[in-house]
């Protein structure tokens, strides 16, 4: 019966593994029926196509996932920055054709790796502009536009023949915690939640979502466990007619982690109603990684689930229901064609989305000094990746201040070492009493020739100063803020 058992255990756990080759231990499982794997960047170092290739060959029905939203969140294009738009651009722009178009390249470059599953689009309507988690991972702060470009992203993913995940299932917009990190609430009351952040799930449901993925936050109307964790949550998406795949959000994130636990919170998922347990990225524990970290992870969550099926707290029929589920989206997916071709020009929604407020003047085609007071990288996005710098400063010199800890003296220095040659300021976070507004606003009254470039969510003007508005940290938004400073 246990081996049994196990085997249904594996085909709910879709596991991060360590290195670019199968390790012997997930070799091991897949042939043992388990559901598929997630990449990460740590994964893309070889050949990819090979290293899916052979997964497949392992497990024919196995679900291959990656994490590839475009703009501020890609594994494809980690070193280099993502060439196509990010969501906040797209919902800038507002072309629903633009957003298909966008969602069925993402679509077709993961297919031609051999990955199965594209975790995206993001649903999520971001209306807490201190929001350190969603930000340009989100079309916007309207229900309504965020609705209708969630849908046509999902629409673009799953015309490739891949199967879309919309996240973050209730809505991961209105927090200012980063489940990574902690566990945040959402204290917003029912009828806010229900207006203004389920609507975008209904319409990835309308447009034929195949998988939907919960969000580790707390939202006390509905009571105190996770989302994730919360069967009245979790039970909202099957009243409103959904009957893919619920993934969680990564197991590993301290919002599960470090509260109830690897195992006990995939024992919960699944009672809740989710179908499909994302264990995550196995480099994110940090400096306490162990080499072995990847298996003890999945360990962890795949022995708890045996425990408890044969203890009968968890019951074998629900864990059934969840593997038919997962086992169905396999079937659709692993059965599809050639992905179809069209032409796709990125650029255009990039010129359309980057835009500059207030006195703005060019400045030379030459090496340019570059500011950054960007918020450090957390483990859901790149906030101060390196291409974008490289980008805007040209091989210049590049200033990094930590803007919420700097002192009077680091500023000094810092304006000093700039003289009178043009200077660009680089902020992600530039909302009103924010410490990036704070300290951005004194360098320009302190300098001569400052332009700011905002690669976050555009905040109100500053004064004095122009502001180049990119909607997101990829590689293209900064591209295009490098041709307007220089008048290209």
């Amino acid at each position: 019966m246990t081996d049994d058992l196990t085997r249904l255990a594996n085909r709910v756990v879709w596991p991060g593994f360590l290195g670019s080759t199968v390790p012997a231990w997930l070799e091991k499982e897949l042939g043992d029926g388990l559901a598929g794997v997630v990449y990460f960047a740590q994964n893309l170092q070889g050949d990819t196509a090979e290293l899916s290739r052979r997964i497949h060959e392992i497990a024919p029905s196995a679900l291959i996932g990656i994490d590839e939203e475009g703009g501020s969140v890609t594994r494809l294009e980690t070193a280099t920055g993502s060439t196509v738009p990010g969501a906040a651009q797209l919902g800038a722009v507002d072309d629903l054709e633009a957003t298909r178009a966008t969602a069925a390249e993402i679509a077709r470059r993961c297919d031609a790796i051999g990955a199965d599953v594209v975790l995206g689009p993001v649903a999520d309507v971001n209306t807490d502009a201190r929001n350190p988690v969603i930000g340009t991972r989100s079309f916007g702060d309207s229900t309504v536009l965020v609705s209708r470009h969630a849908a046509a992203a999902v629409r673009g993913i799953q015309q490739v023949g891949l199967a879309a995940c919309a996240k973050h299932f209730p809505g991961h917009g209105d927090t200012h915690v980063d489940s990574h990190h902690d566990l945040p609430r959402l204290d917003a009351p029912i009828y806010e939640i229900t207006s203004q952040h389920l609507p975008p799930f209904a319409a990835v449901v309308g447009a034929g979502a195949m998988a939907i993925m919960t969000a580790h936050i707390v939202v006390p109307a509905w009571g105190e466990a996770p989302a994730t964790l919360n069967p009245q949550v979790l039970g909202l998406l099957r009243d409103a007619g959904f009957d893919g795949v619920i993934i969680t959000d990564a197991l590993d994130m301290a919002a599960i982690r470090e509260t109830v636990g690897l195992g006990p919170g995939a024992v919960a998922a699944l009672a809740a109603g989710a179908d499909l347990l994302c264990v995550g990225n196995p480099t994110n524990p940090g400096d306490a990684m162990l080499a072995d970290q990847d298996e003890r992870d999945f360990h962890a969550v795949r022995d708890a689930i045996v425990a408890a099926l044969e203890d009968g707290s968890l019951p074998i029929a629900r864990v059934e229901q969840a593997a038919t589920r997962v086992a169905r989206m396999a079937a659709r997916v692993r059965s599809r064609g050639v992905a179809p071709r069209e032409e796709f020009d990125p650029d255009s929604v990039v010129r359309r989305a980057v835009t500059v407020e207030g006195p703005f003047v060019t400045i030379p085609d030459a090496e340019t000094t570059v500011i950054d007071i960007r918020r450090r990288s957390s483990l859901a996005v790149d906030s101060a990746a390196a291409h974008v710098v490289r980008a805007l400063s040209a091989g210049g010199t590049v200033i990094r201040l930590d803007a919420t800890s700097i002192s009077d003296q680091e500023v000094r220095t810092a304006v000093a070492a700039c003289a009178d040659a043009p200077v660009l300021v680089l902020a992600d976070m530039l909302g009103p009493g924010s410490a990036q507004r704070t300290l951005a606003d004194r360098i320009g009254r302190e300098l001569a020739n400052v332009t700011v470039v905002d690669v976050g969510v555009p905040s109100p003007p500053l004064d004095g100063v122009a502001v180049i508005s990119v909607r997101g940290a990829g590689l293209l938004g900064a591209q295009r803020a490098r041709r307007m400073l220089i008048g290209a």
